[in-house]
């Protein structure tokens, strides 16, 4: 007699939590049942979640949810780093956005969340030649979503993006890992020019609401880019600068500012800018 062999699922807290903080949902609130089963409890892994999600969202006439689920699904099984990044993401989220309580929420309720998921299937089409699917991923994401992000852009992974409203990526931006930024942030270039033309930003650096950094410059590891900001030369490493244009005002305050999400000026950065 053949030995009898159990299978043992894996162990996944993230997913766990998840799954445990939906139950809670439907029972605290049994009217969003329809809709925290589809995308979450009737899912044995995060990345059947997400492709669910994300091919719910993109849908259309013009591409079943049937086909941008199957291309989801490639991706992830292919491109295991892609769920990696999507941990991290969502980790990101739940640590930097004091609206966010639940790792629940994102996945289900945050654009900025959802539109990078997108987003990070598109780049991986687009890194495979699959340029038109890619195209296809940037106007959905951008219809839906507000957020108009070239898949040939190369973003990190720990990426939060609040409220996420009109963001814009440009096609040789390069984005660090562990950023933050907030609504209305561009990330563009400064003329006609086709070659390298976007910015390239660091690790752990925070972009205030309404930023627009323009032009191939590097801004450096853990700085910020105050609110409302025009940044078109290089910001260094761990500095504050401010302004049209921006300019240097201080020090970034912290180890980590795309973590604290402390945007406000100290009074010595006040002077130094007077």
């Amino acid at each position: 007699m053949a030995e009898r062999r159990a299978k043992i699922a894996p162990v996944d807290p993230v997913w766990d939590r998840i799954t445990h903080e939906a139950r809670e949902a439907v029972r605290i609130e049994p009217l969003m049942g329809g809709l925290v089963h589809a995308c979450i409890l009737h899912h044995r892994t995060l990345d059947k979640a997400l492709s669910y999600r994300i091919a719910a969202k993109l849908s259309s006439n013009e591409m079943s949810m049937v086909l941008l689920r199957e291309i989801a699904e490639e991706a992830y099984a292919e491109a295991p780093e892609l769920i990696e990044a999507a941990r991290a993401d969502l980790v990101a989220v739940y640590e930097r956005d004091p609206a966010c309580h639940r790792l629940l929420q994102p996945i289900l309720y945050f654009k900025g969340y959802q539109a990078m998921q997108a987003y990070r299937v598109g780049h991986w089409l687009w890194t495979q030649g699959k340029y038109d699917l890619a195209y296809f991923f940037q106007m959905r994401v951008s219809e839906i979503f507000g957020m108009d992000i070239h898949p040939a852009a190369r973003i990190g992974k720990g990426i939060m993006i609040d409220h996420a409203h009109s963001i814009v990526i440009g096609e040789t931006a390069v984005v660090g890992d562990n950023v933050s930024m907030l609504h209305s942030v561009t990330l563009g270039g400064t003329g006609k020019e086709e070659q390298d033309r976007h910015p390239k930003i660091g690790d752990g650096v925070l972009i205030g609401a309404g930023a627009k950094v323009l032009g191939n410059i590097k801004v450096g590891h853990c700085s910020r880019i105050a609110a409302g900001s025009v940044v078109l030369d290089e910001v260094p490493p761990c500095k504050t600068v401010a302004g049209i244009p921006a300019r240097i005002v201080g020090e970034a305050g912290c180890d980590q500012p795309s973590v604290k999400m402390d945007q406000r000026f100290g009074l010595a950065e006040t002077r130094t800018a007077e």
